[in-house]
């Protein structure tokens, strides 16, 4: 049985918001090994908004910061050039999308879940940036389809979002395609790594279907699939109980170590989850 790709959403180039010039440079910049953190503020202080907005997310308790930042180049130099980078590409797919409480709730979890991805990339000697950016974008074919349909999808999403599966299936009877497929055009789009739009466009699947994947992709999944358990927990309170027994299910398919997967990610969740329940 054939399934119709509403015409709208056929035109990916169209409906898919444009990389702002500060989040496409940067981007350019992270990829180079000899970025320097001046080249990095230089690029966020040519929007003044966005120059004004980084500064007041590093200040806010999420990030922890003991003494007020007052400009670009000290949050590069405290936070580092990737979680700053990583604000601005936040920064940048909130401004793309109209705001609305689905809006909201879309970008504050990835926010969050490009944290702990990025992170825990780290601590575990993987590409952070690739991480953090994957963890950002994860839901981004989500937002695609709040812009367009409004509305709709919105209801749908709090009808059918309890189940991947079940989500998957609604939007293709809904609109022809699935969020996946519209988050992974998004990453590409925007001009991030393959590896981020395959994760992207991966990360409903299984793990037992992750094995044909190369291995960085299938390390940015085991990341997500770790930060989900977390994120998804937030109104009942993770365990580590619960951590450890995804990391072991999906460790071993990304060729990594579950106690070391779940020691990361939950080391970093209780920083992360600490500074956030302190303020903002």
């Amino acid at each position: 049985m054939s399934t119709r790709i509403d015409p709208a959403l056929k035109q990916l180039d169209v409906e898919l918001p444009a990389s702002p010039a500060a989040t496409l440079r940067l981007t350019e910049l992270l990829a180079q090994e000899d970025t320097s953190v001046p080249e990095v503020a230089e690029v966020i202080e040519g929007d003044l908004a966005l120059a004004s907005a980084v500064v007041r997310t590093v200040n806010s308790a999420m990030f922890g910061i003991l003494r007020r930042v007052e400009t670009v180049a000290e949050a590069v130099m405290y936070l580092g050039m990737r979680e700053v980078a990583a604000i601005t590409l936040e920064l940048g797919l909130r401004k793309s999308f109209p705001p609305s409480p689905t809006m909201t709730r879309l970008w504050d979890q990835a926010r969050l879940r490009g944290l702990l991805m990025g992170r825990t990339a780290v601590t575990l000697g993987l590409h952070a940036w690739r991480a953090q950016s994957a963890g950002l974008f994860a839901q981004s074919g989500q937002a695609v389809l709040c812009l367009h349909a409004p509305d709709a999808y919105p209801a749908l999403l709090a009808r059918e979002g309890g189940r991947v599966a079940d989500l998957l299936a609604a939007e293709t009877a809904a609109f022809g395609l699935s969020h996946e497929v519209l988050g992974a055009s998004l990453c590409r789009a925007w001009g991030l790594a393959a590896e981020v739009a395959d994760f992207v466009h991966d990360r409903p699947l299984p793990p037992e279907r992750w094995a044909a994947r190369p291995q960085p992709v299938r390390a940015m999944l085991a990341l997500g699939a770790v930060a989900d358990v977390l994120i998804a927990a937030e109104d009942s309170a993770p365990t580590r109980e619960a951590v450890q027994a995804i990391a072991e299910q999906v460790a071993p398919v990304a060729g990594m170590d579950a106690d070391d997967l779940a020691q990361a990610a939950w080391q970093h969740w209780e920083r992360v989850s600490t500074a956030a329940a302190a303020g903002d």
